[in-house]
């Protein structure tokens, strides 16, 4: 019975959340992710993704980098940033089925061994489209 609420909850708060452009995100999204230090200035959100509420998280990849963050607004030290320029970008890899309780993810690995995960969850074909474009946009600036 537990897991039927778990997965319940989880459904509804997935299905409130979708993957949006750059240019659907408010100006005031924009600036708290730039107060995160994971966007400069000059830098431009293709495509983003929150599980939650923006505030608290958010999956996206600019003409840049691509990038993670979960903010816990009880403990500080449980906040996960994590990004990866494209030129230090080793591998990405695609998991679209992550199980019943998990959203697909993309693996992004760093030449330094460090790896991240980037989730999205929505239609088919919206998560196939932000992988496809994650990984295109990589292949165009990783040099």
């Amino acid at each position: 019975m537990k897991k039927v609420k778990l997965c319940f909850m989880l459904s509804f708060l997935f299905s409130c959340n979708h993957i949006e452009t750059g240019n659907s995100l408010s100006k005031s999204d924009i600036d708290y992710i730039k107060s995160l230090n994971l966007l400069d200035t000059d830098e431009k959100i293709y495509k983003y993704y929150s599980e939650f509420k923006k505030k608290k998280a958010g999956n996206f990849f600019t003409n840049k980098r691509i990038a993670k963050y979960w903010i816990d607004e009880r403990d500080k030290e449980k906040n996960q940033l994590a990004f990866a320029l494209y030129k230090d970008i080793k591998s990405i890899d695609t998991v679209y089925n992550a199980g019943t309780t998990y959203s697909p993810y993309m693996l992004v690995t760093k030449f330094d061994s460090t790896a991240f995960k980037v989730s999205v969850n929505g239609e088919k074909e919206e998560i196939k489209s932000f992988f496809e474009d994650a990984l295109n946009t990589w292949q165009q600036h990783k040099k």
